[in-house]
């Protein structure tokens, strides 16, 4: 009787093991493309960057053009007239580079791109991280406008590199960061561009219509997560990205988190629980045959 017993265990934690290394030996093919948002650099990744590459997951994180600068410098003068389609054209290019269909993590600006590069069918999953919500979703509350307030007070920001202040940095997205996090975090934001700005915020005088996404040419899994305490993206304008995408999105809200879930406390949890969908959509959707062209 002992022995049968201690066989079914042996059996049952060889099931566990072998299912663990299957995940694993998964994840190690599949690469993450991680996008950053506004007036940031591919290290606003490094807490997921780790997180990821110890489950096995190549990361890569890509700079977006004129960020990779001395966030004390003097901003390249022709990044005030970037658009986000400039941004979406360079990480196309990246993408191609690549062996295989990756799977695009964006957070806030760098989700909506996630969004537009997923409509050209360059993703195998997407995992919108507080997003910037597209064309056609009204975005501006009261508390956007707050967020960015020293920048549309200033005439011509449309076409001029701008930089939130410390206070409407706090106030928007670090809220949640330690005193001396907020500082350190800050001090590393760069010039983001007006015109890019404009374009998720503004929309509608857009003529060339830059933040508009196809849902219908949208066909891979979606993750998309919002904080409830989130004051940029507020989480009520979360959810209508999430609807935008409905036949093929998950929607998830953390009552505990605001904007700054790649670094705030606890953005842990939020990382586990992505980890937690990529395994069960990997599994569905089984290996990519590579970057459609």
């Amino acid at each position: 009787m002992s022995e049968e017993l201690d066989q079914k265990v042996f059996d049952y934690i060889y099931s566990i093991v072998n299912l663990l290394t299957k995940v694993k030996e998964k994840t190690m093919n599949e690469t993450i493309v991680m996008i950053h948002g506004m007036s940031c650099a591919g290290w606003a990744w490094e807490n997921y960057k780790k997180f990821f590459e110890q489950k096995g997951y190549r990361c890569v994180t890509p700079t977006l053009r004129f960020h990779d600068m001395d966030p004390n410098g003097t901003p390249n003068p022709q990044l005030g007239t970037t658009s986000l389609l400039d941004y979406a054209e360079d990480l196309e290019k990246e993408i191609h580079k690549l062996d295989t269909m990756p799977i695009l993590m964006g957070h806030s600006m760098g989700g909506l791109l996630a969004q537009i590069l997923g409509s050209r069918g360059l993703a195998k999953a997407l995992i919108l991280l507080n997003p910037a919500s597209p064309h056609g979703i009204l975005a501006l509350k009261p508390s956007v406008i707050k967020s960015f307030w020293s920048t549309i007070t200033t005439w011509g920001f449309w076409k001029k590199p701008m930089h939130q202040t410390f206070d409407e940095a706090v106030y928007s997205m670090m809220h949640l960061l330690p005193a001396e996090e907020q500082k350190g975090a800050f001090d590393k934001f760069v010039y983001e561009s007006g015109r890019a700005s404009s374009e998720i915020s503004f929309w509608l005088f857009d003529s060339n219509g830059a933040a508009k996404v196809d849902e219908s040419k949208v066909t891979c899994p979606i993750l998309v997560i919002a904080g409830a305490e989130d004051r940029i993206a507020p989480a009520s304008v979360v959810q209508k990205v999430a609807n935008k995408y409905k036949a093929v999105s998950t929607y998830k809200e953390f009552t505990n988190h605001a904007h700054w879930v790649i670094g705030e406390p606890g953005w842990q949890e939020i990382a586990e629980y992505t980890s937690d969908w990529l395994n069960k959509v990997l599994n569905e959707i089984g290996v990519s045959n590579g970057i459609k062209t």
